[in-house]
């Protein structure tokens, strides 16, 4: 006797793996809908290098600035602040993904330049960096 799976079953597990997969796209979406709904627009730029802070730019102004690494200053990459979005529009680092990046201008976005040692991070300001004095 030869046991034949009929086409009940077949469809079942057809119509579960369509609900499945349906399920797990209507999750994605609604994931990337909520981290883009709360997406919160940065105060200044952070230039790190080595993980050390070297410089700070407001986001609104209009800066270009060459960022100079190694040992001999043989490493640069160019920071670009303009409209409200920063980038890397040159470097001479050997795969100059950094330059490829597309622009940031977010809460926690950053570019990073491996080879150089560079991260380039958009924040926010806190009320204690606004401080001038305390009273």
């Amino acid at each position: 006797m030869i046991f034949m799976k009929n086409n009940s079953d077949k469809n079942r597990k057809i119509r579960n793996d369509i609900i499945l997969a349906a399920a797990i796209l209507v999750i994605a979406v609604a994931g990337l809908l909520f981290l883009n709904a709360t997406k919160e627009s940065g105060s200044y730029v952070v230039v790190k290098i080595d993980g050390v802070e070297k410089y700070s730019y407001s986001i609104t102004d209009n800066v270009t600035q060459e960022i100079i690494t190694g040992e001999n200053g043989e490493h640069t990459n160019t920071l670009v602040i303009k409209d409200g979005k920063a980038s890397v529009s040159t470097a001479n680092c050997p795969d100059g993904i950094c330059v490829g990046h597309r622009e940031i201008s977010f809460v926690g976005e950053t570019i990073v330049c491996l080879p150089h040692k560079v991260v380039i991070e958009v924040q926010k300001e806190t009320e204690n960096q606004s401080l001038d004095a305390v009273v």
